[in-house]
């Protein structure tokens, strides 16, 4: 939850009108103490955590959930239970495995309750644009693409493309994506 990536991106919704509450999963709070790495917890463990996350701030309406990569993805798995979310934002979803675009992690997104956002960079290894374009994706799910942005949707140095650019790109997508789901400006 405090990675540079998650508090520079969390700023910046901020600086447009979006107020951002982040956790962390408990593997994640288990390398943190332990100082060393240990595989994700899974999935039962992530939704229920996802659960009580959005308990926490149910209340907070209009509540939208989101996460990068396997959060993001929980996320999207949590938005097809009765839950009171409008809406879900993915940075870096992970539609397959990096070298494995055979085993899609897309067949629950069509029962999402809610309208989905996903900030993908170009050149992501757990999607590439080439890549995605050909899945039969809903309707209600949009995907907002960084130009040559990898999963953190930094660009390679010699683009010539700032990276700075890229994250405002992305801020700027979700906070449209808000806007458009509440059909009101939300701040900013």
């Amino acid at each position: 939850m405090d990675s540079p990536f998650m508090e520079e991106f969390a700023r910046r919704l901020a600086r447009v009108g979006v107020s951002v509450v982040r956790f962390e999963f408990p593997y994640m709070q288990e390398r943190r103490t332990l100082g060393r790495k240990r595989p994700p917890d899974r999935q039962p463990v992530l939704l229920e955590c996802w659960r009580e996350a959005v308990s926490r701030y149910a209340h907070a309406q209009p509540l939208f959930i989101g996460g990068k990569s396997m959060g993001g993805r929980m996320a999207t798995v949590l938005a097809s239970e009765e839950l009171p979310v409008k809406g879900v934002v993915a940075l870096g979803y992970p539609f397959h495995p990096p070298g494995k675009p055979d085993r899609l992690r897309t067949d629950h997104l069509a029962q999402m309750r809610s309208p989905a956002l996903v900030v993908q960079g170009e050149r992501d290894p757990f999607g590439r644009r080439d890549e995605v374009s050909h899945y039969m994706l809903p309707p209600f799910l949009q995907v907002c693409w960084i130009p040559q942005g990898d999963h953190d949707l930094q660009p390679p140095k010699r683009s010539g493309l700032p990276y700075e650019e890229n994250l405002a790109l992305a801020a700027t997508a979700v906070k449209e994506f808000i806007e458009k789901c509440l059909g009101q400006d939300v701040g900013g």
